[in-house]
């Protein structure tokens, strides 16, 4: 113990907790003083872009997150903006909705994917694929007399 407290005042060490802490400089603190980094798109953005592709794609958050393996409420988290999704998850969502990584992030504009934003409508239409080929001519005779009359 004499051996260390002899160390000590020969080499004036001063242990952590015994030295005085620096103040920062006027002006504000170290950490302000560093050049800021600007994202060229925010969270925020990207979540609300996410849901709304998935909407314009007519999708709702159970078939979303059944294409890609995920729960609903995870899908729901993202779209919120409450996690952030890595590079790998960023690229699934734009294989699944359809779009560029550079559309779902906001880098380049959305182009518009043509179909009805109407789900009930999306899911008629995929009920019609799955009739025989007699049923479908029908069904389109019916809707060509309709739309023939509002005209």
């Amino acid at each position: 113990m004499v051996v260390v407290l002899y160390m000590l005042r020969l080499y004036q060490f001063k242990p952590f907790l015994m030295t005085t802490p620096r103040l920062p400089p006027k002006g504000g603190s170290l950490l302000a003083q560093r050049r800021k980094f600007t994202a060229p798109v925010d969270d925020k953005a990207i979540s609300r872009r996410l849901a709304e592709i998935r909407r314009s794609r007519g999708l709702t958050q159970v078939e979303l997150a059944t294409k890609l393996g995920l729960s609903q409420p995870l899908v729901s988290q993202y779209e919120r903006g409450d996690i952030r999704m890595h590079a790998s998850l960023v690229a699934a969502f734009a294989k699944v909705l359809r779009v560029s990584c550079d559309e779902l992030l906001g880098l380049q504009p959305t182009k518009p994917n043509g179909l009805s934003k109407d789900r009930r409508f999306l899911r008629r239409l995929e009920k019609i694929e799955t009739l025989s080929r007699r049923d479908k001519q029908a069904l389109l005779r019916t809707i060509d007399r309709f739309l023939g009359g509002a005209a």
